[in-house]
């Protein structure tokens, strides 16, 4: 005797379940054909269903095993991952080199290398790095006491950005500058570079961006960039409030 059916049998694929196609008749042998082979999903009895029920829960756990947030990390990861390739390295090396050059840059100038956020600085072994970031090169040594806070010192400065191009001279402007150390009126970076410094001695100091000075309109720095100065400190003067009537400034001496 044959059943009509308008059942639907559930067939699993890669990646999914197909439906197969209704089928209008079926015969007791067929039917139990069908629910011992791979296409029963639910409610199969014997080998099938002991084959059908493996297949489906390593299906699950490979799918919970990808949807996991810590594979998902793994694999973004992997694909970001990028080797640096040393000839890269060398070509910029020598493009940033002829940029100098045109820009006119002193002698012994560092080099700025950049790929995408990070910034490799290449100087020669004079050059001394130190735990906050600074780098810095004693170009000439002075005599006597290094400044301290509330004293006045005069120095000459010259600022270079990255490509070696001038941004700022004292040399050119005519006069030196007169900044009393421990008011914050100097770039973080540049106070730390000078005021180790002895009158007379002149020092490379290369500022990076986290001690650097502000980014804005109203001054000659247009992005986060590491700056470079060379400094001549002159003179260190001691400082002393005077007051006159109601009158009172400090005077440096």
């Amino acid at each position: 005797m044959e059943l009509v059916s308008s059942s639907r049998s559930v067939l699993p694929y890669r990646g999914g379940l197909a439906v197969a196609a209704p089928s209008r008749t079926a015969s007791g042998s067929s039917r139990r054909r069908r629910t011992s082979g791979f296409g029963c999903a639910l409610g199969c009895g014997g080998e099938g269903k002991s084959v059908a029920g493996g297949t489906i829960r390593r299906r699950a756990a490979l799918a919970l095993l990808l949807a996991s947030p810590a594979m998902s990390v793994a694999f973004s990861a992997h694909g970001k991952t990028k080797s640096k390739n040393p000839y890269d390295e060398r070509r910029l090396l020598e493009q940033n080199k002829k940029i100098q050059e045109a820009n006119r840059a002193p002698d012994d100038f560092p080099n700025f290398i950049r790929e995408g956020f990070e910034v490799k600085v290449v100087t020669s072994d004079s050059y001394i790095t130190r735990d906050s970031g600074l780098i810095y090169e004693d170009i000439k040594v002075g005599t006597g006491n290094s400044p301290k806070d509330g004293q006045q010192i005069i120095f000459h400065y010259i600022g270079y950005n990255e490509s070696g191009r001038r941004i700022d001279s004292t040399y050119i402007q005519g006069s030196p500058a007169k900044i009393r150390l421990g008011n914050k009126t100097l770039v973080p970076g540049f106070e730390e570079g000078i005021r180790d410094m002895k009158p007379g001695g002149k020092r490379r100091i290369i500022i990076p961006p986290e001690l650097g000075p502000p980014v804005g309109p109203s001054t000659f720095f247009s992005a986060k960039q590491f700056e470079v100065f060379d400094v001549e400190l002159l003179a260190v003067q001691d400082c002393q409030r005077r007051t006159i009537a109601f009158y009172s400034d400090v005077v440096c001496s």
